[in-house]
């Protein structure tokens, strides 16, 4: 059931509602007042207190008469009276009496105190209201609440509305295991302090972005069927110091009050950095309180009563040590990018949600995307949704996906990108010369698919190699004509055309990180042996490479990843001259088709035993 919102007033609203009210209470209320403080009394009194010399001011009407007069205990008020119509002597009464005044009667206010109420503190009070309306209103939407202090503001999901198990998370059998435990202490405790065993109070799922940290937190829920709550690290940071460690006190006693539950920290090296001491302040800023706080309160709750503490970060290199220790988050739980057996579960528990043919090979897809993560696969079926609505279809085929693979690799397809002749021809030789080298060596993953067509990502082509099953380790050999595979489309320039194109500028740059990876990281090189040159920091976001040498020793590394990238480049060459005559056939067809399977590729290539 979807959440119908309200439309968000403006605030010029809120001061026309106020201001309407004021004005009638000026106008109603006020008035009001003072006529139920004007006492009546008879004509004979008004004629008796006017002789005796009481009256001060007169006001007459056709039928009244209001006057201001002293009664008998000499406490002046104001009071009316009827008109007499057959008195004709009144104008000639108060004339006789010079000390009384004619025209407009002023009632004087019996209660200053009531007056004053009216006329200031009650319009205060009001634009107090409304200044506290308005500061909700600009809280909503600004995400947060600064009149809040303290409130946490975690989203506490019930087993009802999670709706998410470990059915519904594939390619993660190992976290999926690591977290059963828990699951399963929540469910029976008693087993667990039978024997003395205390569960972890916290685990840490650490990962690249997009592996599915957060849907194995609300997974866990679901199978323990407790409350979870779930909050992003950054929702602690707030404008004012303190707030953030009194945000973490809300939560941990909301928490207490509802075990057995589930805490989720989403983001945690928001707040979980390393504390350097700072600059300002003696480094007691708000995110190093809210970090003592949290290390804090971990520290102060029992983890038997059945709250345990998740956490996701994707860079747990930045955490604080403290953090980490034996008694606050014990368990680091990996959550990587799912292998070939991994890729493929993952599309079917998506493509579960959509209509598919019964051909699907969900194999050649996960061989196709290794390095994809559970959200990206979840995106590749997607985009093979979409691309078979676009299509006129009322199902998901195999073509669908394996181009949705292309879209979420290098985009969707330039149909009306503008190409001359000649520029096409030399990109038809430029992605043959890549395919044919590869084709040529061993250790190269088959050639899948290639294509001159024009992507939105920038690339004019690209040929598609795809490994026939999956690998994890790299050896000197692959590594080395994988570099000579990414100089092949230069090569092809320089021999057919004499002449070079910046169409290999993304090859260059994969060739000599590849091949500075071999220097400094991999140990392969004679030279240089084991000795690590390169650290890596952010593995899980892009993993940053810092050289760790000397100046003499860079440079020395500068002339071993020139002389690696130019032996492949001379190996690509040489592969090249070797096969022109295929070159060209292979080019012309290119040219004619602009799309080419591996198939069509090798059945012209001819079958023939690799080259070294």
């Amino acid at each position: 059931m979807e959440e119908k919102k309200t439309p968000k007033k403006p605030i010029i609203f809120y001061y026309v509602i106020v201001l309407i009210i004021l004005f009638l209470l000026n106008s109603l209320l006020v008035p009001a007042m003072m006529r139920a403080q004007i006492q009546e009394v008879s004509y004979n009194t008004f004629v008796g207190w006017l002789e005796e010399g009481r009256v001060t001011q007169v006001e007459t009407s056709d039928t009244q008469i209001t006057f201001l007069a002293k009664n008998e205990t000499d406490r002046e008020g104001v009071y009316t009276t009827g008109r007499m119509e057959n008195d004709d002597q009144l104008s000639e009464r108060l004339l006789a009496r010079p000390e009384v005044e004619f025209g407009k009667v002023i009632p004087r206010q019996n209660s200053p105190l009531l007056m004053f109420l009216l006329t200031w503190i009650l319009p205060i009070v009001l634009f107090l209201l409304l200044g506290q309306m308005m500061a909700r209103q600009l809280q909503k939407r600004m995400g947060g609440n600064a009149m809040q202090f303290g409130k946490a503001n975690a989203k506490i999901y019930v087993q009802a509305q999670t709706g998410m198990t470990f059915a519904d998370v594939a390619g993660e059998d190992e976290a999926k295991e690591s977290l059963s435990e828990i699951v399963d202490f929540l469910h029976n405790p008693q087993k667990y302090t039978q024997i003395g065993a205390n569960m972890p109070k916290g685990a840490l799922l650490v990962g690249p972005p997009g592996t599915g940290k957060t849907l194995l937190a609300k997974a866990v829920a679901g199978e323990a069927q407790v409350p979870f709550f779930s909050i992003s690290g950054s929702e602690f940071v707030e404008m004012f110091v303190g707030m953030g460690a009194a945000k973490v006190r809300d939560l941990f006693k909301q928490a207490q009050d509802k075990a057995p539950c589930i805490v989720f920290i989403d983001e945690i090296d928001t707040i979980g950095k390393k504390r350097d001491g700072g600059v300002m302040g003696g480094g007691n800023d708000e995110r190093e309180q809210t970090l003592n706080q949290l290390l804090t309160e971990m520290d102060g709750f029992d983890g038997r009563k059945g709250v345990v503490i998740l956490a996701a970060t994707n860079r747990p290199d930045s955490l604080d040590p403290a953090l980490l220790r034996p008694g606050r988050f014990d368990r680091r739980v990996p959550v990587e990018l799912p292998d070939l057996s991994g890729r493929e579960a993952i599309l079917r528990v998506h493509a579960r949600n959509v209509v598919t043919e019964d051909n699907i090979d969900y194999n050649a897809i996960a061989r196709a995307t290794a390095g994809a993560s559970g959200a990206e696969l979840a995106n590749i079926v997607n985009e093979g949704a979409l691309r078979a609505v676009r299509c006129g279809r009322d199902r998901v085929s195999q073509s669908d996906l394996e181009e949705s693979v292309e879209v979420v690799i290098a985009g969707y397809q330039r149909k009306g990108a503008v190409i001359s002749q000649k520029e096409k021809e030399i990109i038809a030789y430029h992605e043959i010369g890549h395919a044919l080298v590869a084709a040529r060596q061993t250790e190269s993953a088959p050639v899948h698919k290639i294509t001159i067509i024009p992507r939105t990502s920038g690339a004019l082509g690209y040929t598609m190699q795809v490994e026939e099953g999956e690998h994890v380790l790299l050896s000197r050999g692959e590594a080395f004509n994988k570099i000579a595979t990414l100089t092949g489309g230069r090569a092809a320039e320089e021999l057919i055309f004499g002449s070079v194109t910046s169409g290999a500028a993304n090859d260059i740059e994969q060739a000599t990180k590849l091949a500075r990876s071999m220097v400094t990281r991999y140990g392969m090189s004679e030279n240089f042996d084991m000795m690590a040159l390169e650290t890596v920091s952010n593995q899980y976001l892009g993993g940053d490479t810092a050289l760790a040498c000397s100046a003499e020793t860079a440079a020395q590394v500068d002339r071993e990843v020139l002389s690696v990238i130019r032996e492949a480049h001379e190996k690509a060459a040489g592969i090249l001259r070797e096969n022109e005559a295929k070159l060209h056939e292979l080019a012309r067809f290119l040219l004619k088709k602009e799309t080419i399977t591996g198939e069509e590729f090798m059945e012209i290539l001819g079958k023939r035993e690799p080259e070294a």
